[in-house]
């Protein structure tokens, strides 16, 4: 299986591929929040009037030179999603995981269809992503967590690599034994990660662009060395770094020209990506 990044419609390319082809699906779809989802590309230079003050109190002039983005409404955010899933769940194979990544305006709601698609009883676990960091609100708790949920084609059987999911420490060490807090635990439901910092080395200027490290933990448990995964909301194509670490094949499909643009320079690289319905040579 080569290596593919699609640009095009998802509910298209899913109906093209065969029943029971993908081991594994990571899905982050855009969340239904009714705003702009965008992320400015900056450049700074010290100017004694700039907007920005940094180390030693030395003030800096910000430039936007691009902007990435998108619009994140639905009128009918089921009816999308409804199709899609089912297609999902026939490509899955046997053995086959779904990941959900989703927030809290919505994720009651897409739970409610998974049951249905899936069946309830494939439901394994919710994930809830713990962060902390952005703005800060003064009228109610901050809501400074994502939610990813875990369905199985065949909850019976399914792949689960308990050994190779990197352990976390313990939050009292002390209280363990010091050859169980050299170890480490194994992560709960519940995942402390921050986000892709402002800085971050893993930043490409996506917007809405989640960390390597906890897909890398959804791949490692999830699937095995050359399996097939598929994320068909592929935005930056954090899927596909990590499964090309970790030895898994991998589709990525988007419609977004900018999530396209964004890939082809993570990927440029990268010989063993086929580009569908897109230039591999045009990154901008």
């Amino acid at each position: 299986m080569k290596n593919r990044i699609i640009f095009g419609d998802n509910l298209d390319v899913l109906r093209s591929l065969p029943d029971g082809c993908v081991d594994l699906i990571y899905i982050d779809p855009p969340f239904n929040t009714g705003k702009q989802q965008a992320r400015q590309q900056i450049t700074v230079e010290r100017d004694a009037e700039g907007d920005r003050v940094g180390f030693a109190g030395k003030r800096y002039l910000t430039h936007v030179i691009g902007e990435k983005a998108y619009r994140d409404q639905f009128e009918d955010y089921q009816g999308f999603l409804e199709p899609r899933l089912s297609e999902a769940h026939r490509v899955l194979s046997a053995t086959g995981s779904l990941y959900f990544h989703i927030d809290y305006r919505e994720v009651h709601y897409c739970k409610i269809l998974l049951d249905e698609i899936f069946g309830r009883e494939s439901f394994i676990n919710e994930i809830i992503w713990a962060y902390d960091f952005g703005g800060r609100s003064k009228n109610r708790w901050p809501a400074k967590h994502d939610n990813i949920l875990f369905y199985a084609k065949d909850p019976d059987h399914y792949t689960f690599n308990y050994d190779e999911v990197e352990r976390i420490p313990y939050m009292a060490p002390g209280l363990v034994g010091k050859e169980k807090a050299a170890r480490g635990k194994f992560p709960t439901d519940t995942w402390w990660h921050t986000i892709v910092g402002t800085n971050s080395k893993e930043k490409t200027g996506y917007p809405t662009q989640k960390p390597v490290g906890v897909l890398q933990r959804i791949i490692s448990a999830s699937s095995n060395p050359g399996d097939l995964v598929l994320d068909f909301f592929a935005g930056s194509g954090t899927v596909g770094e990590v499964c090309l670490a970790l030895g898994r094949a991998f589709i990525l499909v988007d419609n977004n020209p900018q999530a396209i643009a964004v890939m082809q320079n993570r990927f440029q690289d990268e010989g063993s990506i086929v580009w569908v319905g897109v230039d591999s040579h045009s990154a901008s």
